[in-house]
């Protein structure tokens, strides 16, 4: 397996059930990511909530410019399926602490560029103030030519774009608010 689709992560993580698996049976593309990071599980996890309101990954490419907030936004915590995350997702499914996935917007224009896909982020408790935080996304690409290069180029993409969102969310969980 290519570091384009594995990222970050060990043979053991990637057999480990991911809530995504349920969301998309038997999809064509399967991308895993993970970043350990030196906090809480619970640390982790509310910094996640914050893709409610913005990406954390490269701001001039997918948050029209906008930075994404450097801090913990009061209320965004507060999950319920069916919310929208990075705009182009929905929740689909959470459990507090452990896991929050997401899949593209049905009937979107993105899910008609990108095809149907869904990502779990999974916060795995190493001890009391680390974590790992592992991600697969599963796709199955629109059909055609577009198709084709989706499933060419998606995992690359998705690496550098995914890279940077894991690094910022080790970076600000990690910081040490006195």
């Amino acid at each position: 397996m290519s570091i384009a689709r594995t990222w970050g992560t060990c043979p053991e993580e990637r057999r480990l059930p991911y809530p995504c698996d349920r969301l998309i049976p038997h999809p064509e593309d399967s991308l895993y990511r993970g970043v350990t990071i030196d906090a809480s599980s619970q640390i982790v996890f509310r910094w996640l909530c914050q893709m409610r309101v913005a990406p954390y990954s490269y701001d001039w490419i997918d948050n029209g410019g906008r930075e994404s907030p450097r801090a913990l936004t009061p209320g965004l915590e507060h999950l319920a399926v069916g919310q929208d995350v990075m705009e182009i997702f929905q929740l689909a499914d959470f459990a507090r602490d452990q896991h929050l996935t997401i899949r593209i917007k049905s009937n979107s224009r993105t899910q008609r560029l990108f095809g149907d896909l869904a990502v779990t982020y999974l916060v795995v408790a190493q001890g009391p103030s680390n974590s790992r935080l592992l991600v697969k996304l599963v796709a199955r690409h629109s059909p055609g030519v577009w198709g084709k290069l989706m499933k060419t180029f998606l995992p690359c993409g998705d690496l550098v774009m995914m890279r940077r969102q894991l690094l910022n969310f080790k970076q600000l969980a990690e910081r040490r608010i006195d």
